[in-house]
């Protein structure tokens, strides 16, 4: 099967993506060589498990329950074995979607492990440092790996942003569980990493956390 399947260099560790859904979501395939995950698998697991090219992954995780973000993860959980990962919060919504904004058309998947903030999920040598990020979802998490546990020591750090970051804007906080006052907070532990972190998101272009400095944290931070 053909799938535009796009690969980001520079970084820690091996990244590559699709872009799938009627919201074109970013689905990432991350590895280091040991082992490999799927983040947040949209929809069309087929195209995932052809984009794998025969890679077990290790681990599907999800960044919140929207279901353009977990569509895909219970036929993908069915057919790999892997163990799906959401944060405590969120993980309720995963397993029985509810009947709100951007959950009612979830598809139901068994959540094997819940993280909550200062988790590290580790994947092969990787070792993603959980962050707790509510402001689009109560439950939204982010995750960040160093160059020291990557296959690329000369590679830039990763933050995986599901929807709380994005190139030059933030996720909407008008959906059910939404906040702003949750989303300042949010952005205010991610201005705390590095500048050469390079930011995958949920939706769009990639971008870097120094970028971001410049224009989302400038705009949403704290005036203090």
């Amino acid at each position: 099967m053909a799938v535009d399947l796009y690969e980001v260099s520079g970084l820690c560790v091996d990244v590559k993506y699709l872009v799938l859904g009627v919201l074109a979501n970013n689905t990432y395939i991350i590895s280091d060589g040991e082992g490999t995950m799927v983040v947040d698998p949209s929809c069309s697991a087929d195209k995932i498990l052809s984009a794998l090219d025969g890679a077990k992954p290790d681990a599907i995780v999800l960044t919140h329950h929207h279901f353009d973000h977990t569509g895909a993860a219970a036929e993908l959980r069915e057919a790999t074995g892997a163990p799906v990962i959401a944060s405590a919060t969120d993980a309720p919504l995963v397993e029985e979607p509810a009947d709100e904004d951007l959950t009612t058309r979830g598809v139901p998947c068994p959540v094997d492990r819940t993280v909550e903030h200062g988790d590290v999920v580790e994947v092969g040598s990787m070792k993603w440092k959980v962050i707790a990020t509510p402001g689009h979802t109560p439950g939204s998490i982010c995750l960040f790996n160093i160059p020291q546990f990557g296959n690329h020591k000369g590679g830039l750090p990763v933050l995986i942003s599901g929807d709380t970051l994005f190139a030059g804007t933030i996720g909407r906080t008008d959906f059910a569980g939404g906040s702003m006052a949750d989303m300042r907070a949010s952005l205010k532990k991610l201005a705390a990493l590095p500048d050469d972190t390079a930011v995958l998101p949920g939706h769009n272009n990639l971008t870097t956390i120094g970028a971001e400095r410049r224009r989302v944290f400038a705009l949403y931070g704290d005036p203090e």
